[in-house]
């Protein structure tokens, strides 16, 4: 679909920032953002690059009373070849069709999807910091927008497309973070939207979190809806285990994000010589490794954060350390391998980097 575009004299562009590295994450935007309508007559339509701005809704627009909104994160990076370079766009594609899917929401051809997100980057591109550690943030979302009161999906949707330069997720960089064991809320049941990227689950998670924030912990530490046994997610990230010299990882079964970092670090350990595996892991096998020493690291993955590796669990008003407090060597070898690719600093042998042009 061709793009309308609205673009602002230079005398009108904001002032980059000196140190992107210095930046919080996910408030400052830049100078544009792509917007397109949907409805059942025309279907997508209205595809426009326009100068960032509040967006106009009813306030009977369905997302607002009923839920319907998915989105993706994704990061565009500079190499040293002065390219943009975007990891694996296609899965975020997809994945936001999945979630789409799941909300009843018309999908976008993949294709158009990474047209879209390509031409509002090329435009950005002076916001994409040459810092390592730095990125562009990308952040597609869909919305309902149909003006009606009534619980049935909506009929008139948006997508757009925001950026912002940003620094690491946690302030604190790479050191490792504490988790609090949450026994009273669950993220997502079986049969539930906990495998879609979908704005209700966050807003489902922030008690849970801000409890664990109350207790002196970083984040929360998900268990299973069911049995309040298995160990799912680490507050809105997916998480990996070295056990007895695996790199351990929860199965997806419906309740957990299907996460692109999580499915790149599965793919990419015979390279580093690992062996992946996907299987159930319970909290007691968890604390009772740690104490005996099967348990050697533990790390949350995700697009915004990459890797954050934990340093402390508590589980029952007491506390695990692990690793002593400090990054292990696989977390800080999978995180350098992975942005080392997708930095372009390490050859890509999988074909997970898209050049924009």
């Amino acid at each position: 679909m061709e793009i309308k575009r609205t673009l602002l004299p230079s005398e009108k562009l904001k002032p980059l920032y000196d140190d992107a590295l210095k930046l919080k994450f996910g408030v400052n935007f830049t100078d544009y953002m792509f917007t397109m309508s949907y409805n059942q007559e025309q279907g997508w339509h209205s595809a426009e690059i326009k100068p960032y701005q509040p967006l106009m809704l009813d306030p009977a627009a369905s997302v607002f009373h009923y839920g319907q909104e998915v989105f993706e994160g994704q990061k565009a990076y500079k190499s040293k070849r002065d390219e943009i370079l975007l990891f694996r766009p296609q899965e975020n594609a997809k994945r936001f069709n999945a979630s789409s899917r799941r909300l009843s929401m018309p999908e976008i051809p993949v294709e158009d999807y990474l047209y879209y997100v390509d031409e509002l980057v090329k435009l950005e591109e002076r916001w994409i910091p040459t810092q390592k550690g730095a990125s562009l943030y990308i952040r597609p979302t869909g919305i309902a927008t149909e003006p009606a009161l009534g619980v049935k999906a909506s009929k008139e949707y948006l997508f757009f497309v925001i950026t912002c330069p940003v620094g690491p997720y946690y302030s604190t960089g790479f050191d490792p973070v504490s988790l609090c064991v949450c026994k009273t809320y669950s993220r997502a049941g079986s049969g539930g939207t906990g495998d879609a990227k979908a704005g209700g689950n966050y807003g489902a998670s922030h008690i849970a979190t801000r409890d664990a924030i109350a207790k002196g912990y970083n984040q929360v530490l998900w268990l299973d809806a069911c049995e309040r046994r298995y160990v799912e997610e680490v507050g809105a990230m997916n998480i990996f285990f070295i056990i007895d010299h695996q790199l351990v990882t929860p199965p997806l079964t419906g309740t957990i994000l299907p996460g692109i970092t999580r499915k790149s670090l599965l793919e990419l350990a015979p390279d580093l010589e690992i062996e992946p595996v996907e299987r159930l892991v319970s909290i007691d096998e968890l604390v009772e490794g740690i104490e005996s020493g099967r348990v050697t690291e533990i790390f949350g993955v995700g697009t915004a954060a990459i890797i954050s590796p934990v340093g402390k669990i508590n589980y029952n008003e007491k506390e695990y350390i692990i690793n002593n407090n400090q990054t292990g060597p696989w977390a800080q070898k999978l995180f350098d391998t992975l942005t080392g690719i997708q930095t372009g600093e390490i050859e890509d042998k999988h074909g997970w980097v898209h050049v924009v042009k």
